[in-house]
């Protein structure tokens, strides 16, 4: 039980503190597993240590895009630098690709002239040691990315979890080659786990250019935000007169936003109007932590002129 709470506290560490955790991590299972090619001379034990290589490079790219994002907002940047996270993403999905290209390449160069694997034993223990760093750290990297609202860390997370079922992969295919005696299988064996990471880098790319383009909240965050504008409704005297429409949401790094329109009866005062507004925004932020929301006042019956020129054919 101690141990479940420890690993929970961990994931409450702030995102640099954690990216710079990475960074050792990265460090170490570059020395295990450069050290696990080195000695068994099999091509996929040494692309999967060519992977901790972009494990150090994104971790420390990242590490210097969340400390950007952690800047307050700026004359010149009015809304935050929340955004750069989506970078750093970016930046880890082209640099996985990198990775996967050179390991094909190298694997087909083997591939032509195969050469026998040595002292086994010794690198699949190095090569697992890593494997169980990598496994740790990005168990804790998942959890803190929920608690943050971290795009980076989940990036992290993922390309480590990837890490792991890439030398698992690569162990089970060590361990074929010293049984049958197909040196072919492991230069085979590189190429499926540089497929793989391919596939993964691709990914992150994807999510990194949807952060970019104001991509909405996740569909458990907006009903989460419209369950609220319902119980406010039914929880204040006037609910009946409300009318809540056109939300709008989007989410920049750890910060997410929401705008909406609030119809009011035109014959309340601005000040009756403006504290039920105020009580309604508390209200969605306390729902979602980290929100940043604004809302329009208009009278019923009266659409904004922005919203009138998107419906218009």
């Amino acid at each position: 039980m101690s141990s479940i709470l420890h690993f929970s506290k961990l994931s409450t560490l702030s995102p640099r503190t954690l990216l710079r955790v990475s960074i050792a991590v990265a460090l170490v299972t570059i020395v295990l597993k450069g050290w696990a090619g080195y000695i068994t001379n099999s091509m996929g034990l040494i692309s999967d240590a060519m992977e901790s290589f972009v494990n150090l490079a994104s971790a420390t790219f990242a590490l210097a895009m969340v400390t950007i994002a952690m800047r307050p907002a700026d004359e010149d940047h009015p809304y935050g630098h929340h955004k750069a996270e989506y970078f750093s993403s970016g930046f880890e999905g082209v640099l996985i690709i990198g990775a996967a290209v050179a390991i094909i390449w190298a694997a087909i160069v083997r591939l032509l002239s195969p050469q026998p694997l040595e002292q086994l034993g010794w690198g699949l223990a190095l090569s697992v040691l890593s494997s169980v760093f990598n496994g740790l750290l990005a168990a804790v990297l998942f959890r803190a990315a929920k608690v943050h609202h971290s795009i980076a860390l989940e990036a992290d997370a993922r390309h480590l979890l990837s890490d792991v079922w890439t030398s698992a992969g690569v162990l089970v295919g060590v361990i074929a080659v010293a049984l049958t005696g197909w040196l072919w299988l492991d230069p085979v064996l590189a190429i499926a786990v540089a497929l793989n990471i391919l596939r993964e880098g691709v990914k992150l790319v994807w999510r990194s250019s949807q952060g970019l383009m104001d991509e909405a909240l996740d569909a458990e965050t907006q009903s989460t935000l419209r369950a609220t504008l319902e119980r406010f409704a039914a929880g204040v005297p006037e609910g009946a007169q409300l009318r809540f429409d056109d939300m709008v949401t989007r989410r920049a790094g750890q910060r997410r936003f929401a705008d909406l329109h609030m119809h009011v009866p035109g014959a309340w005062s601005l000040e009756r109007a403006a504290g039920l507004r105020d009580a309604l925004e508390q209200a969605l932020m306390d729902a979602v932590p980290g929100l940043r929301v604004t809302i329009q006042l208009l009278p019923l019956g009266m659409e904004a002129r922005a919203t009138q020129k998107e419906h218009s054919p």
